[in-house]
């Protein structure tokens, strides 16, 4: 594929998709773990998400293994990885090296979760002024689907993956785009048992099959029996010794001692597994930059980064999280999509995806944009501030739980 085929594609055709099968790296059958997320109701064990999908004419349970918002996460890391290797994508980043909390590095708008409209950028430093009200900051937050420009030269992850100016002096009303690329993992035909989670309505919930087990032996033989204390900021034999807040505990909730034997509903098989891939060009045409020939340069440029995303992916693998590896079962083609739903193959790999970005990077420059080397900003001193006290809390036991949010 080529900058002129890539053009075409962007501005006749509906979308590039691939459905790539995908399987545990331990073999078909194995077992995996998906993510796991709180139960309904007080007392019950973590849970998998499943829904029931209609393939072949019959429906089948599946479970979420890789969340939209988690593969977006997982192919913005590819990215990061290939910029490390010296491939050129805009991004911005926060510089905390010369700060008292060097080991934190830098933080890129390819790492952070609200993407370069994150509170991380908006409370560093662009040449001494806050970066949100400086010109570069102010024309990221006057951005619109309409005016795109400014998000593409700096940052066009944000345009491709979706994002919003949610922190900024409109509130609600920052500016928003759309996701443009959509991938997900789905485990298909996963054995469930059918559990009745509501006895007064019949209400049936799936839980699967899998079991999860745990326990642990303290080589130091700490019977449950002995005393223990815990305070705010150490623990001990007496009330005395742990100071304040010292209250009676279990030698467990000081990680000593054994752990009886668990067994918990968790961890699935499957038939297979699905990594949907959909990159919309219709999404990309509602994207404007200034006119007919920057529009299809800008265009072309989002496409082309989010195929060198996924190329990138596929060849760094899909270690998931803790047993959840996962394989290729075959190559899987990928598709161009036309409007009347026709579909014909598109040959495409990481070497064909890396040299389509460079053709289109260069292009895209001689229509008129300044595609910028990353940008260095300098966090605020109440920025890191914030930081090393956070750090402070957490080494006294103190620092309470993260809040639960998905990106």
């Amino acid at each position: 594929m080529d900058l002129a085929q890539l053009q075409t594609i962007v501005a006749e055709h509906a979308a590039i998709r691939r459905r790539q099968v995908l399987q545990p790296a331990g073999g078909k059958g194995d077992k995996i773990f998906p993510p796991t997320y709180p139960a309904e109701r007080n007392n019950e064990p973590p849970r998998h998400v499943y829904e029931k999908r209609k393939l072949d004419g019959r429906e089948i349970w599946c479970v979420l293994v890789d969340s939209v918002a988690s593969q977006a996460n997982r192919l913005e890391d590819a990215l990061s990885a290939a910029v490390d290797e010296g491939l050129s994508i805009p991004h911005v980043f926060v510089d905390f090296s010369c700060t008292d909390l060097p080991d934190i590095g830098r933080i890129t708008s390819l790492q952070a979760p609200h993407r370069v409209y994150d509170a991380i950028f908006r409370d560093s430093l662009l040449n001494g002024q806050a970066f949100m009200k400086s010109a570069l900051g102010r024309r990221l937050a006057e951005a619109r689907p309409e005016n795109a420009s400014a998000l593409l030269e700096v940052s066009p992850t944000a345009l491709l993956f979706g994002a919003w100016h949610s922190t900024g002096e409109g509130g609600g009303l920052g500016a928003k785009f759309a996701r443009c690329l959509v991938s997900e993992i789905v485990a298909i035909d996963v054995p469930v048992e059918e559990v009745v989670g509501d006895r007064r309505t019949g209400e049936v919930t799936p839980r699967t099959l899998g079991r999860r087990v745990g326990s642990r032996i303290d080589p130091l033989g700490i019977l449950r029996a002995v005393e223990v204390y815990k305070g705010e900021a150490d623990w001990g034999t007496s009330a005395d010794q742990a100071g304040k807040g010292g209250k009676k505990v279990r030698p467990s909730e000081i990680n000593h001692g054994n752990i009886a034997p668990s067994v918990q509903p968790l961890g699935v098989t499957c038939d297979h597994l699905e990594h949907g891939f959909v990159l919309s060009c219709a999404a990309l045409r509602r994207l404007r930059f200034g006119g007919d020939e920057r529009d299809a340069a800008g265009r072309t440029l989002l496409a082309a980064l989010g195929l060198v995303a996924v190329a990138e992916q596929d060849a760094r693998g899909y270690a998931l999280r803790s047993r959840c590896d996962l394989v290729c079962d075959g190559a899987a083609p990928f598709e161009i999509v036309h409007r009347d739903g026709s579909t014909e193959p598109l040959a495409l790999d990481r070497e064909t995806a890396r040299g389509l970005w460079t053709e289109v990077f260069d292009h895209a420059k001689k229509a008129g944009f300044t595609l910028r080397e990353p940008i260095r900003l300098e966090p605020q001193p109440k920025l890191v501030e914030i930081v090393k006290k956070s750090r402070e809390l957490a080494l006294a036991g103190r620092g309470g739980e993260a809040e639960n949010e998905e990106g």
